[in-house]
Parts: structure tokens; C-alpha cells; sequence
């Protein structure tokens, strides 16, 4: 299935207090980007996460915001190191002996003083990984489920448009083909005006002819336009990652209408060129959100 490069996603998951939420949220980008933040104390889990989530998503840039809110006891257990503690208050005592400052040891001082206080975390591990790639998997879930919505709206309406381009390639071929014997008679005609005898030079003629033919003929480029069409079907059918492939045959089909425009030499065809041009812009717009 087509994907679309923006979605959102939320997972929750709860147990004995701990309480994790996950949110991925992505935009439009050439390659994959995945950024996370979440706590400190989750990090170790950084690679896994964004492992899982490059499993299912190749293309977008992705921002995952993790909490954590631990109100149990498991997790919870905290290290007072003493022997630190000793050695802060040794050396503000003689820092206060050598500054001659009042000094008065203050608990919650000591406490606040880095390394003293640390929660102990590193043998839940494992319990704490487990239980936060429920909440990550429930919102790749539905981050998912919203790209695969999402593509399918971007390619119902680039199939209505590419209908419409194809009406208009069909509608350039009508006229293209009576080119010719219009330029015909408007040079025959403009040729008897010129000269005062009312026979023409057939050979000049069919030379002046071959000549604009060859000039305005734009039948190998509606062959390719109506080839990159039938393309553009197939690929509709297709699964992601298929932005790039649809990008390119955007570019491809604007080349020749393009070349089109430049080759017209009859007003029916030029507007219809202009009407090609805009909905092709309306499908590259729609393209670059495709995974």
C-alpha cells in the first residue's frame, strides 16, 4: 500500500504505575530522519526504537517524543553515597577554616551536590524496555495506519487528475493531426495571393510542407506523454517506498509537454498545453508528499 510521508501517531501503555507515552509525527523528506527524545534514564533504548520504526518507514522526517512517569516502587530505590558525602563536607570545613566564612552543614545542601544522590535504574532494564516498546509499537501502529489514509486519499485524487491529463493528450492528438493540411491550405492560398499567375509550384509546395512537418510534428512526443501515463497507472497499483519513482515521471511528463508547447503552432493546442501543464503541477505537488 501507498503511503503519505505525514502521519501522527500516540501509543500509551500502564502497569503498577509506570506510565509511558510515545508520539511519532512525520513530514515531508527526501530520505529518513528519525530524531527521538525522551528521558535520560530511556536512552539506552534510542537504537531499538528507531530500529522498529525504519522497519516500516523508509521515507519522511520523523520527530518520536517518549515520556515516562514512574510512580511505583520498582525503579524507585536510591543511592546515598556516603563516602562522597564525607569527603564535601571535609572539604568545605576546610575551605570555611581557610576563608575564615561561617560554615554549617545543611543536609539538603549535601544532598543537591552532584554524584551524592543516584536512582538506582540499571536492573530493571529490561522490565522498563519491554514494557516502553508496547507504547512505542501502539503508536508506529497508528502512525502507520494514518500514512497508509492519508496515500490513499493522495492517489484517488492524482488518479482523477491523471484522467484529466489523459483527456487533454487525446484531445492535442485531434488536433495535431489536421495541422498539416490546414498549413496546406493556408500556405496554398497565401502563395496565390503573392503571385499574379494562378498555378503553384507543386514542388515548392510539398518542400515548404515537409519542412513545417517536420518542425511541428508531435507525435513521438504524445507517444512518450501517453507511455508515461499507462506508468503513472501501474504505479498507482504499487506499494512504498514509490515517491521517487513517481517524481521522476512527473519530470518526465513535463519535459514533453514542454516540448509540446514549444512545437504548437495552433491556438486549440496551446491551451490545452496550459491546462496540461497546471494539473501536471497538481500531481508533482501531491507526489512529493508519497513515501
Amino acid at each position: 500500500m501507498i503511503k503519505s510521508m505525514t502521519g501522527f501517531g500516540r501509543g500509551k501503555y500502564e502497569k503498577d504505575g509506570r506510565n509511558y507515552t510515545c508520539e511519532i509525527k512525520s513530514v515531508n523528506h527526501k530520505y529518513s530522519d528519525i530524531s527521538v527524545r525522551m528521558p535520560k534514564f530511556l536512552s539506552c533504548f534510542e537504537d531499538k526504537i528507531r530500529k522498529k520504526i525504519a522497519e516500516q518507514i523508509s521515507r519522511g522526517k520523523m520527530d518520536v517524543f517518549i515520556t515516562f512517569e514512574n510512580n511505583s516502587s520498582i525503579g524507585n530505590h536510591i543511592h546515598f553515597n556516603l563516602e562522597l558525602a564525607k569527603e564535601y563536607v571535609k572539604g568545605l570545613q576546610e575551605l570555611a577554616k581557610e576563608t575564615d566564612l561561617k560554615y554549617e552543614v545543611n543536609l539538603m545542601d549535601i544532598a543537591k551536590l552532584p554524584e551524592i544522590l543516584k536512582l538506582e535504574e540499571d536492573e530493571n532494564e529490561e522490565l522498563f524496555g519491554t514494557e516502553l516498546m508496547i507504547a512505542v509499537e501502539e503508536a508506529l501502529k497508528n502512525f502507520v495506519e494514518m500514512r497508509q489514509q492519508e496515500g490513499t486519499e493522495l492517489i484517488q485524487d492524482m488518479q482523477k487528475r491523471i484522467q484529466v491529463v489523459e483527456q487533454k493528450v487525446q484531445e492535442i492528438e485531434h488536433y495535431s493531426g489536421s495541422l498539416v493540411q490546414e498549413y496546406r491550405q493556408k500556405l496554398e492560398t497565401r502563395m496565390k495571393e503573392l503571385l499574379e499567375e494562378k498555378v503553384i509550384d507543386e514542388n515548392r509546395l510539398a518542400a515548404e510542407i515537409v519542412i513545417f512537418s517536420d518542425k511541428c510534428s508531435i507525435e513521438e512526443e504524445l507517444t512518450r506523454l501517453k507511455s508515461h501515463i499507462r506508468q503513472f497507472d501501474q504505479f498507482t497499483e504499487g506499494t512504498s517506498p514509490i515517491g521517487k519513482k513517481f517524481d521522476f515521471l512527473i519530470q518526465e511528463m513535463n519535459r514533453e509537454v514542454n516540448t509540446i508547447g514549444s512545437k504548437a503552432n495552433c491556438l486549440e493546442i496551446t491551451n490545452r498545453v496550459i491546462d496540461l501543464k497546471n494539473e501536471i503541477e497538481n500531481i508533482r505537488e501531491q507526489v512529493q508528499n508519497i513515501e
